[in-house]
Formats: C-alpha cells, structure tokens, sequence
C-alpha cells in the first residue's frame, strides 16, 4: 500500500463506538472484521456459530439473525453495521429481501448506519464497463431479488429510516475465502495438477476483487458519512480472463496450467444432480462475455486505492490454501 493511500486511510477516523458486522463467518463479513481489527475499532463479530477465523481482538458472538431476538441482540449498541449475512444460494429469491428488511429495522431502532455488501447480479448483460447509473435490469430471478433489494435500501435511506452504504464488488477470492469462485475446489484442482474448470468461456475478461483490498474499501465506506445514500463499486485489479487468471495461479504455485472451460449443457447436466450447480445457467452472462466493473466513482471520491496486484494476491491465497491442506 502506498504511503499517501496509508495516510488517506488513517485520515478515515473510526466511528466513534461499536461496529458490528453480521455473518462475520463468510469470506466478505470475516476480512471487514480483520480490518477493522487492524484499525483498532471496536467489533464485534456475529455468526450463528460465534467463530470468525483470523479475527482475534474482535468481541465474538454467536447469534442466529434470522430471528428477531438474536437480530436485536446482535446490533445492541451499534454505531455501524455491516451486513454481510448470505443464505444458501438456492434460496435467495424467497429468503433475502425479508432477512435485509428485518436487518434495516434493527439498523434503525438504534439509529447505525447500515453498509450492504451487495454483489453485481442486479444488473444484467451490459454492452460496457458496469457503472452505479446501470439501470436495474437483472435477466435473472436471483439478479431481480438483488435489484429489488438495492431499490429497498436506498428508499429506506431516502425516507430517513436509516443510514445506508451499498458496496458492491464482483466475484472474489483470498485468504479465508474457501467458499469463493476461486476458493476451495478451484485450488484443490489447480494444487493437485488437475485441470481447472472455468464457467463458459476462457478468454472473456473477469472482474474479480481480492477479499482484504474489499475489506479496507468496505471499512473507509463505513466511516464516512459522504458514503451514505449511495452505491459504490468496489476499486479492483485489472480484469483478467479465465485463461490469464488460472496460468497466473499455476505460475505462482509452481504447477503446470491446465485451464478448461465448463460449457453450458455440461452445466445444466451438472445441475440434474446438484440444487446449488442448478441454480448458475441463468447467469452465464457473466461468463460469456466481457464482465468489467467501472470503479471511478469510489477513486473520484476518495483518491487513488491501492489494490493489491493479482501476482501478490494469488501468492498470499494459494500460501493460504496449502496451509489448510
């Protein structure tokens, strides 16, 4: 990180009081609680199994949010709140938009600001670099429910409910990410020599975001009140396509490339046998073409970010990995 990005983040003052960060168990919610750790605020640090790894210096609760009595206990106290709480993938469409209103009402009765960490599914096939003015046109069922949700947040925020941040960054991976795209069977794949499987299409260029650079973006967010009623894309390393992204993992762990793209069909067979794999043909658009995300405004507003080159990143992910192995 640079010196003048270091100092720029330090000039980032921590709310005054505690932050909280929900499903702190996941890739996204456990490197915000690292960070903030880093940064010497008071965290608390909620999952339903009251563990969040690499996170120690952080006050660990075990909670279920799904519930209204947890929930409260949960936010008790709250200066911000990171909502960072997933459910299993295949039910999104029933379960997400009430999980965020309940979470938005608990932000409000104790007056937090609440940051969503929010993904890019709400806008569907772009011909262009995605901006936060995209329109809303998810072609997906999972893609509405994220649309809907952002359209839910900020009316919260322009009603005067709550206080709200959405970040919003591609597909990621890093330490402690094992449930990433490239988590725990991309690199078990690529650690062994086998080949590794890529969705659609090899040499269409990916977004992707390294966990701890979405954390310090995440956490400047939180502890800025200029943040508040807007959305922001999450600054990321150059994209790069499937084929780039698994020979540059191979060179850095020292095995022989062996990208190999998962087509279409395969998926849909795949899905016969797997409710998750089922769920990933409606958003192959993803995949197939070009999939770049525009972060100028984050930059515009804050200064330049030091992301963490891919070589770096990928180094410190497969040192990871093998440490797991």
């Amino acid at each position: 990180m640079s010196e003048v990005n270091e100092g720029r983040e330090r000039n980032v003052a921590a709310v005054r009081g505690l932050q909280v960060v929900l499903g702190a168990s996941g890739g996204t919610g456990g490197a915000i609680v690292r960070e903030l750790v880093r940064r010497g605020s008071a965290v608390r640090a909620v999952s339903r199994s009251g563990r969040t790894p690499g996170a120690a210096g952080a006050q660990a609760m075990a909670a279920d949010v799904t519930e209204a009595s947890g929930l409260k206990e949960a936010v008790a106290g709250a200066a911000v709140i990171y909502h960072c709480v997933n459910v299993p993938y295949q039910q999104w469409v029933a379960e997400l938009e009430p999980l965020a209103l309940r979470i938005v009402d608990a932000a409000a009765a104790v007056g937090a600001r609440l940051v969503f960490t929010d993904n890019l599914y709400c806008y569907g096939p772009l011909d262009g670099p995605m901006t936060e003015e995209a329109p809303l046109a998810a072609a997906s069922r999972k893609g509405h429910v994220r649309a809907t949700l952002r359209r839910d947040l900020l009316a919260a925020h322009r009603d005067g409910r709550v206080r709200v941040v959405i970040s919003a960054a591609s597909d990621y991976y890093g330490p402690f990410g094992p449930n990433s795209f490239a988590g725990e069977r991309f690199m078990k794949q690529l650690l062994a020599g086998k080949k590794v499987q890529w969705l659609a299409d090899l040499d269409q260029p990916h977004a992707v975001n390294y966990l701890d650079d979405m954390a310090r973006a995440i956490v400047m967010l939180g502890n800025t009140e200029t943040s508040e009623g807007q959305v922001w894309h999450l600054p990321a390393a150059e994209p790069l396509t499937g084929r780039q992204f698994v020979e540059l993992a191979a060179r850095v762990a020292g095995v022989e490339p062996k990208p190999t793209a998962v087509s279409l069909t395969t998926m849909r067979l795949f899905g016969l046998f797997s409710p998750l794999l089922r769920e990933l043909p409606e958003l192959w658009y993803e995949w197939d073409r070009p999939f770049v995300v525009d972060a100028t405004k984050f930059e515009r507003a804050y200064g330049p970010f030091a992301v963490t080159p891919h070589e770096e990143a990928l180094r410190r992910t497969v040192a990871w990995f093998r440490e797991q192995s």
